[in-house]
């Protein structure tokens, strides 16, 4: 039985072509972040799956979204588009928590710090 090289050359690289190619990062897409997220007053609040009904006055928006990895600057956001609207909730501090508003609802992201120093 003759074995055919040319054959087996041929198998053997594709073989090592499939094993290398899942390492070889092509992938420009969007970013991982570890959690959603707004950035208000120079702070990051993360966002929870509470919603809140007793909200009080608008305390600003989102003024960039983007999904990709970077530090951005204002009010921005991994999650929501601009224009998207922050606000306090009556009785907690903005120290501790704001509300963002969602489809008619407002839902509660916690402050995690300041933003940028993670």
């Amino acid at each position: 039985m003759r074995l055919n090289y040319n054959f087996f050359y041929f198998v053997i690289g594709i073989v090592l072509l499939s094993g290398c190619s899942n390492s070889i990062p092509f992938n420009n897409s969007s970013a991982d972040w570890a959690f959603q997220f707004v950035v208000w007053d120079g702070y990051i609040y993360q966002l929870s799956d509470e919603y809140v009904e007793n909200v009080d006055e608008k305390i600003g928006e989102v003024t960039k979204y983007s999904d990709m990895e970077g530090t951005y600057s204002r009010n921005f956001s991994n999650t929501y588009e601009k224009g998207t609207k922050y606000y306090a909730i009556r009785g907690i501090s903005t120290e501790e928590a704001i509300a963002i508003e969602e489809d008619g609802r407002f839902k509660k992201a916690i402050r995690d710090g300041k933003y940028g120093e993670k």
